[in-house]
């Protein structure tokens, strides 16, 4: 049987007005702002010891230095993406990449625990606009015969910013002390400003008489604050807490809630039609897949400090394998699927996802460091080869008027499959390591045995191979309905 057609017009056209070179000095704007925001997420997380002491605060609080940015990233990012739909793509983009610089430097100035939290939330404000729009520039800046190794530069930028995050923020803090960890966003930030206004093109914005669907952008909000908040209290009271229940339940309510408004809304901000189209909607589940499944390396840490007696330091450089091998990928897996089309490569993406996820399920307190290596290196260039064809796929398949809508989803896969997969890692791996060691309490792990680590992480990484392998089955699906399509079609 033929699958559906996809929905709208044929995939963004090419803005054409700038030449070759125009097009990669573009690039370089949008790659510099996407460096920051990725950058952005992972930094603070080094940062919060110093800043526990140097604010006079305590850790719970200081969570909420980190968490403020990525909630209202997660939480605005639709809504970023309907603006751009409606506005044109480059001027609210340009907005969040001025919003972010100037977020940047209040943080840096921030006198106490309470204005640096509200001031990464501003910060985060900016984030969401660039990270919801950045992939959108690119897919209009650059023709479709150069979209994949556009976006495959795209993905090495946010590999690199996960890479460079950690260890640039110790550098930083004992060069300078923490102020620099946002302050150091300030040139970069100019910088990007300068090549964006110049060389990224004007877009159009849509049809005229839109109206923003305020009560969608609530709901939406809404299920996800509650999603996020109910994912991170669970982490630090537990799944079967009365108030981790009650938030999943209203991120549920929600989420039926904004489906409704969605459906009766005239013009609603996110076009529900998008996903009629089954391969738009399998190649951004399988985003969203291959996301959760990267949330182990949230237990790798304790299994190389704890198990094999790393320091943190030698721990934060071998955890570099997975981030600088999709780094070094990401663009050559974007220029093969300019050449031979993305489904292939994507495939093999993921079929070296599932390889390197089971690889980690094998891990021994005895294994040598070249062995972790040799198993954590195909996760990475599997994530490389995988993201920028399968980016690409997704938005060759959304029409001009809502390649907007199309990039912010394509963000959005990201950041709800990173906030999902860590503490769903987490609580497989704390309950794995309390069934062999029948400790009586999480804060046993540290001092359980090595093997019984190793047991945790195992058990760990046995999911992600499950979900590797899930992702997998889907791309096997697609490819066969992009063959069915093209049969039909020729």
């Amino acid at each position: 049987m033929r699958p559906p057609a996809p929905t709208g017009p044929p995939a963004p056209a090419f803005a054409g007005e700038q030449s070759g070179p125009s097009r990669w000095w573009a690039l370089t704007g949008v790659g510099i702002g996407v460096l920051m925001a990725t950058i952005d997420v992972s930094i603070v997380n080094i940062s919060l010891p110093t800043l526990v002491r140097s604010l006079d605060t305590d850790f719970p609080t200081a969570q909420w230095i980190a968490l403020a940015y990525t909630l209202v990233i997660t939480s605005l990012m639709l809504a970023a993406a309907r603006l751009g739909d409606m506005l044109g793509v480059r001027k609210p983009y340009l907005l969040g990449l001025g919003l972010f610089t100037l977020g940047s430097l209040l943080c840096g100035l921030a006198p106490t625990a309470g204005w640096l939290i509200a001031f990464r939330a501003f910060q985060g404000l900016g984030a969401a606009m660039m990270q919801a729009l950045g992939v959108a520039i690119v897919t209009l800046t650059f023709p479709p015969s150069q979209r994949g190794r556009a976006l495959g530069v795209v993905g090495g930028i946010v590999a690199i910013g996960l890479a460079l995050g950690p260890p640039l923020g110790g550098l930083l803090i004992g060069l300078w002390g923490w102020r620099w960890v946002f302050l150091v966003n300030l040139p970069l930030g100019l910088v990007a400003w300068f090549l964006s206004v110049r060389f990224v093109p004007p877009t159009p914005p849509g049809a005229k008489d839109q109206r923003f669907d305020l009560a969608g952008a609530c709901a939406l909000m809404a299920c996800l604050v509650c999603y996020s908040l109910g994912l991170t209290w669970g982490q630090l009271q537990g799944f079967d807490h009365a108030l981790t229940l009650v938030l999943l339940a209203a991120s549920l309510v929600a989420l039926g809630g904004f489906v409704l408004l969605e459906l009766r809304h005239p013009q609603p901000m996110v076009d529900l039609t998008l996903f009629k189209d089954p391969l738009f909607s399998l190649n951004l589940i399988m985003s969203l897949i291959s996301f959760i499944q990267l949330g182990g390396v949230v237990v790798v840490p304790f299994f190389l400090e704890l198990a094999q007696g790393y320091t943190t330091m030698q721990a934060g450089l071998l955890m570099m394998t997975v981030p600088v091998s999709m780094g070094l990928v990401s663009p050559w897996a974007g220029w093969l699927s300019d050449r031979y089309g993305p489904r292939g490569i994507s495939l093999l993406g993921l079929l070296l996802l599932s390889l390197g996820s089971y690889g980690m399920s094998t891990l021994h307190p005895e294994v040598s460091l070249w062995g972790y290596m040799l198993r954590a290196t195909p996760i990475g260039l599997g994530m490389g080869l995988f993201q920028s064809p399968n980016n690409s796929a997704i938005m060759g398949r959304a029409p001009r008027q809502r390649v907007g809508q199309a990039s912010g989803l394509v963000s959005l896969a990201r950041t709800l499959g990173n906030t999902s997969g860590l503490p769903l890692m987490g609580a497989v791996f704390t309950h794995a390591v309390l069934f062999h060691s029948q400790a009586t309490g999480p804060q046993a792990i540290t001092q359980v045995a090595p093997q019984v680590l190793a047991a945790g992480l195992s058990g760990a990484y046995q999911v992600a191979t499950l979900l590797a392998l899930l992702a997998t089955g889907l791309a096997l699906w697609a490819w066969f309905l992009d063959r069915a399509a093209s049969r039909g079609g020729a």
